[in-house]
Protein backbone atom coordinates (compact mmCIF):
# COMPACT_ATOMS: atom_id res chain seq x y z
CA UNK A 1 0.00 0.00 0.00
CA UNK A 2 1.49 3.30 -1.01
CA UNK A 3 1.89 6.05 1.55
CA UNK A 4 1.21 8.58 -1.21
CA UNK A 5 -2.56 8.08 -1.24
CA UNK A 6 -4.27 11.36 -0.54
CA UNK A 7 -6.29 11.81 2.60
CA UNK A 8 -9.35 12.63 0.52
CA UNK A 9 -9.00 9.36 -1.39
CA UNK A 10 -8.64 7.39 1.87
CA UNK A 11 -11.73 9.11 3.29
CA UNK A 12 -13.62 8.19 0.10
CA UNK A 13 -12.58 4.56 0.63
CA UNK A 14 -14.10 4.74 4.11
CA UNK A 15 -17.29 6.26 2.73
CA UNK A 16 -17.53 3.43 0.17
CA UNK A 17 -16.94 0.98 3.04
CA UNK A 18 -13.91 -0.39 1.18
CA UNK A 19 -11.69 -2.36 3.56
CA UNK A 20 -8.63 -0.98 1.75
CA UNK A 21 -9.29 2.21 3.73
CA UNK A 22 -8.00 0.56 6.90
CA UNK A 23 -4.86 -0.68 5.14
CA UNK A 24 -4.30 2.76 3.63
CA UNK A 25 -4.67 4.54 6.97
CA UNK A 26 -2.39 1.98 8.59
CA UNK A 27 0.29 2.48 5.94
CA UNK A 28 0.09 6.27 6.03
CA UNK A 29 -0.48 6.97 9.73
CA UNK A 30 0.47 3.77 11.57
CA UNK A 31 3.84 5.07 12.83
CA UNK A 32 2.32 8.42 13.78
CA UNK A 33 -0.42 6.75 15.84
CA UNK A 34 2.03 4.31 17.41
CA UNK A 35 4.27 7.18 18.55
CA UNK A 36 1.31 8.93 20.21
CA UNK A 37 0.21 5.72 21.93
CA UNK A 38 3.75 4.89 23.09
CA UNK A 39 4.24 8.39 24.53
CA UNK A 40 1.16 7.89 26.67
CA UNK A 41 1.25 4.19 27.47
CA UNK A 42 4.95 3.35 27.46
CA UNK A 43 4.17 -0.26 26.57
CA UNK A 44 4.43 -1.67 23.04
CA UNK A 45 1.56 -4.16 23.41
CA UNK A 46 -0.80 -1.60 24.89
CA UNK A 47 0.20 0.89 22.20
CA UNK A 48 -0.41 -1.67 19.44
CA UNK A 49 -3.84 -2.40 20.89
CA UNK A 50 -4.70 1.30 21.06
CA UNK A 51 -3.61 1.80 17.45
CA UNK A 52 -5.66 -1.18 16.28
CA UNK A 53 -8.63 0.23 18.20
CA UNK A 54 -7.99 3.53 16.39
CA UNK A 55 -8.47 1.82 13.02
CA UNK A 56 -11.70 0.24 14.23
CA UNK A 57 -13.01 3.52 15.61
CA UNK A 58 -12.12 5.29 12.36
CA UNK A 59 -13.98 2.57 10.43
CA UNK A 60 -17.02 2.98 12.67
CA UNK A 61 -17.04 6.79 12.59
CA UNK A 62 -16.25 7.52 8.91
CA UNK A 63 -19.04 7.87 7.78
CA UNK A 64 -20.93 9.80 9.10
CA UNK A 65 -17.92 11.97 9.99
CA UNK A 66 -15.90 13.48 7.15
CA UNK A 67 -12.70 14.77 8.82
CA UNK A 68 -11.03 17.89 7.47
CA UNK A 69 -7.63 16.56 8.53
CA UNK A 70 -7.28 12.79 8.55
CA UNK A 71 -3.99 12.89 10.46
CA UNK A 72 -5.47 15.06 13.22
CA UNK A 73 -8.58 12.88 13.31
CA UNK A 74 -6.73 9.58 13.78
CA UNK A 75 -4.20 11.25 16.09
CA UNK A 76 -7.00 12.45 18.36
CA UNK A 77 -8.67 9.03 18.35
CA UNK A 78 -5.35 7.37 19.26
CA UNK A 79 -4.67 9.93 21.97
CA UNK A 80 -8.10 9.52 23.57
CA UNK A 81 -8.03 5.71 23.42
CA UNK A 82 -4.51 5.68 24.87
CA UNK A 83 -5.43 8.03 27.70
CA UNK A 84 -8.46 5.88 28.52
CA UNK A 85 -6.29 2.75 28.52
CA UNK A 86 -3.64 4.49 30.67
CA UNK A 87 -6.27 5.62 33.18
CA UNK A 88 -7.76 2.13 33.33
CA UNK A 89 -4.35 0.54 33.97
CA UNK A 90 -3.20 3.16 36.45
CA UNK A 91 -6.28 3.99 38.44
CA UNK A 92 -4.42 3.49 41.70
CA UNK A 93 -0.77 3.77 40.72
CA UNK A 94 1.18 6.27 38.64
CA UNK A 95 4.04 5.53 36.34
CA UNK A 96 6.73 7.95 35.16
CA UNK A 97 5.42 8.12 31.60
CA UNK A 98 5.52 11.30 29.54
CA UNK A 99 1.74 11.43 29.94
CA UNK A 100 1.92 11.50 33.74
CA UNK A 101 4.81 13.98 33.77
CA UNK A 102 3.04 16.29 31.31
CA UNK A 103 -0.17 16.24 33.31
CA UNK A 104 1.68 17.09 36.50
CA UNK A 105 3.40 20.03 34.81
CA UNK A 106 0.20 21.37 33.30
CA UNK A 107 -1.88 20.71 36.41
CA UNK A 108 0.19 23.20 38.39
CA UNK A 109 -1.04 26.11 36.26
CA UNK A 110 -4.76 25.27 36.26
CA UNK A 111 -6.65 27.26 38.92
CA UNK A 112 -8.71 25.12 41.29
CA UNK A 113 -12.01 26.63 40.08
CA UNK A 114 -11.24 25.71 36.50
CA UNK A 115 -9.95 22.22 37.28
CA UNK A 116 -13.34 21.29 38.73
CA UNK A 117 -15.27 22.80 35.80
CA UNK A 118 -16.08 21.10 32.53
CA UNK A 119 -13.30 19.87 30.26
CA UNK A 120 -14.91 21.83 27.43
CA UNK A 121 -14.56 25.15 29.25
CA UNK A 122 -10.92 24.38 30.05
CA UNK A 123 -10.21 23.39 26.43
CA UNK A 124 -11.76 26.60 25.14
CA UNK A 125 -9.67 28.70 27.54
CA UNK A 126 -6.45 26.91 26.64
CA UNK A 127 -7.19 27.19 22.92
CA UNK A 128 -7.84 30.93 23.25
CA UNK A 129 -4.57 31.31 25.16
CA UNK A 130 -2.62 29.36 22.55
CA UNK A 131 -4.00 31.52 19.75
CA UNK A 132 -2.35 34.52 21.41
CA UNK A 133 1.10 32.88 21.44
CA UNK A 134 3.85 32.77 18.81
CA UNK A 135 3.47 29.82 16.46
CA UNK A 136 6.67 28.06 17.52
CA UNK A 137 5.79 28.35 21.21
CA UNK A 138 2.29 27.10 20.46
CA UNK A 139 3.71 24.08 18.60
CA UNK A 140 6.15 23.29 21.43
CA UNK A 141 3.27 23.47 23.92
CA UNK A 142 1.11 21.15 21.79
CA UNK A 143 3.97 18.67 21.34
CA UNK A 144 4.39 18.44 25.09
CA UNK A 145 0.83 18.61 26.37
CA UNK A 146 -1.21 17.10 23.53
CA UNK A 147 1.17 14.55 22.01
CA UNK A 148 3.11 14.06 25.28
CA UNK A 149 6.48 14.19 23.53
CA UNK A 150 9.52 14.16 25.80
CA UNK A 151 11.63 17.29 26.16
CA UNK A 152 14.55 15.72 24.25
CA UNK A 153 12.35 14.95 21.20
CA UNK A 154 10.92 18.46 21.15
CA UNK A 155 14.39 19.99 21.43
CA UNK A 156 15.62 17.87 18.54
CA UNK A 157 12.59 18.69 16.39
CA UNK A 158 13.02 22.45 16.86
CA UNK A 159 16.83 22.53 16.90
CA UNK A 160 16.97 23.95 20.42
CA UNK A 161 18.59 22.83 23.64
CA UNK A 162 16.56 20.91 26.19
CA UNK A 163 17.02 23.75 28.68
CA UNK A 164 15.58 26.21 26.13
CA UNK A 165 12.52 23.98 25.64
CA UNK A 166 12.10 23.60 29.40
CA UNK A 167 12.28 27.35 29.94
CA UNK A 168 9.87 28.02 27.05
CA UNK A 169 7.37 25.57 28.55
CA UNK A 170 7.88 27.01 32.04
CA UNK A 171 7.19 30.55 30.79
CA UNK A 172 4.16 29.38 28.81
CA UNK A 173 2.71 27.56 31.83
CA UNK A 174 3.13 30.74 33.90
CA UNK A 175 1.47 32.82 31.18
CA UNK A 176 -1.32 30.25 30.91
CA UNK A 177 -1.90 30.35 34.66
CA UNK A 178 -2.14 34.15 34.63
CA UNK A 179 -4.36 34.06 31.51
CA UNK A 180 -6.74 31.61 33.16
CA UNK A 181 -6.84 33.58 36.41
CA UNK A 182 -7.52 36.84 34.53
CA UNK A 183 -9.99 35.52 31.95
CA UNK A 184 -11.90 32.78 33.65
CA UNK A 185 -14.13 33.71 36.54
Amino acid sequence: MSETLSDNYIIELFWRRDELAVKAIQAKYGQYCTKIAMNILGDARDAEEAVNDTYLQAWNSIPPTRPNSLSAYVGKITRNLSINKYNAHHAQKRRGSEYALSLEELGECIPQKLSTDSDNALSQCINAFLQSQKQENRMIFVCRYFYFDCIAEIAKRYGKSESKIKSTLFRMRNKLKKYLEDNYE
